[in-house]
């Protein structure tokens, strides 16, 4: 069907990557590393409020292809944005010293030598088919595997221990957070390093610790479906960090840590609206409410997940959505209508993914209507004069490792 849009093999991404390395830089690379996009099932927003979330791993990937020099000079190849090319030296990594593209892909280099691993200049070429803009994690997914390759070629491989992997994600979130400016948690570089093929990954962003969830898809005769909306998505824009403060300001006036701890101590309605009256206002009350009710929610999911109950999964999505346009204001008309076709279209439950504001949208779908709900989308979106949706069909895929 035209309306698919599919990963690339693991094959196909390793030779663009090596092409493109050998074109640029005249020699062949030392290897070749991927690491993947996610896309969140359940619980957005709240990884920055030290709660649960269940993300999976994509088979949608960054491939960088790279090898070590014996100088300090940095050189970096992209084919994302129409491709693009910088050089300079690990000198020149700094924040604010790079910003864009060259940030995400060069900032893993200063987060790994601000922890005391030693670099040299490098050659590097990104080639990936994790959308950009979509809301799937493109620039975790170039950070972890940049991260992935720098680590092995100048001794520190992190192999297949969690502990190391997830060191290695901290390193990327300050990447993110610092070079690139993105105030974002943790759950997309934790999805990207530290998944298993087949399983949702429950993140508990308090701790860090995680399990690994199977997805029982194939015995309920169900599928995965992300409907990118392509209404461009930006966590840099200013709106992620004014949603982030918010947050912040609420736990702090409540005299908490973090909003998780509100989760923990309420366990009705009736005790959570006790507690948002205590905050000054409606827009931090409706802020906390969605926060609380979202950590509530990635247990009742979790647990319905267990149970075989995917109708119970659907629901709880689909309120997840409603949440995250109502109460955190986070979602779009581009959004709001991909979540509407597609229960319109007989999905169980769909809802907005990511940190919102446009990007793609995931709904649980039976596999006899898959063909429906994307078709619906499709329709829906242009009667409604937005951009024409990309569909696509995912599978909960393994973390990021070396392929060549």
């Amino acid at each position: 069907m035209s309306n698919w849009k599919t990963a690339w093999s693991s094959g196909k991404g390793v030779t663009r990557a090596r092409a493109l390395f050998a074109e640029t830089f005249g020699h062949d690379a030392h290897g070749v590393w991927a690491s993947p996009g996610r896309v969140n099932l359940i619980g957005d927003h709240i990884d920055y409020n030290a709660g649960p979330c269940l993300p999976i791993a994509l088979p949608h990937r960054t491939y960088v292809a790279l090898s070590p020099r014996s100088d300090e000079v940095t050189r970096i190849i992209t084919d994302m944005d129409g491709g693009q090319r910088w050089e300079g030296t690990l000198a020149d990594i700094s924040p604010g010293g790079v910003e864009g593209w060259v940030a995400y892909c060069a900032g893993p280099a200063w987060a790994l030598r601000r922890t005391g691993i030693r670099l040299s200049g490098f050659d590097a070429a990104v080639v990936s088919c994790v959308p950009v803009g979509a809301g799937l994690s493109s620039s975790a997914a170039v950070e972890c595997a940049m991260a992935l390759a720098l680590t092995e070629v100048f001794d520190h491989p992190v192999g297949e221990s969690d502990k190391t992997r997830a060191h290695l994600a901290e390193c990327c979130v300050a990447a993110e957070n610092e070079i690139a400016g993105a105030p974002t948690g943790g759950l997309d570089q934790a999805a990207s390093l530290r998944s298993r093929d087949g399983h949702a990954l429950l993140l508990d962003t308090s701790d860090g610790s995680v399990r690994h969830i199977a997805l029982p898809l194939t015995e309920h005769q169900l599928c995965v479906l992300v409907i990118d909306t392509r209404a461009s998505h930006s966590l840099g824009d200013g709106q992620y960090g004014a949603r982030r403060s918010s947050c912040e300001q609420a736990a702090t006036i409540l005299g908490l840590r973090t909003l998780r701890e509100a989760a923990d101590a309420t366990t009705t309605r009736e005790e959570l609206d006790a507690l948002l009256s205590c905050l000054p206002d409606d827009l931090l009350q409706r802020r906390v409410r969605h926060v609380v009710t979202e950590i509530w929610r990635v247990s009742e999911f979790t647990a319905a997940l267990k149970a075989g109950d995917m109708n119970r999964v659907g629901r709880v999505m689909t309120g997840s959505h409603a949440s995250l346009r109502d109460d955190f204001e986070v979602s779009v008309a581009e959004l709001d209508t991909a979540v509407e076709s597609a229960l319109q279209a007989g999905a169980l439950g769909a809802r907005m993914t990511g940190g919102g504001f446009g990007g793609s949208i995931v709904a649980l779908v039976d596999d006899a209507k898959i063909d429906t709900v994307a078709a619906k989308a499709i329709k829906q979106a242009r009667a409604r004069g937005l951009p024409r949706p990309r569909i696509h069909l995912v599978t909960a895929g393994a973390s990021g490792r070396r392929l060549a």
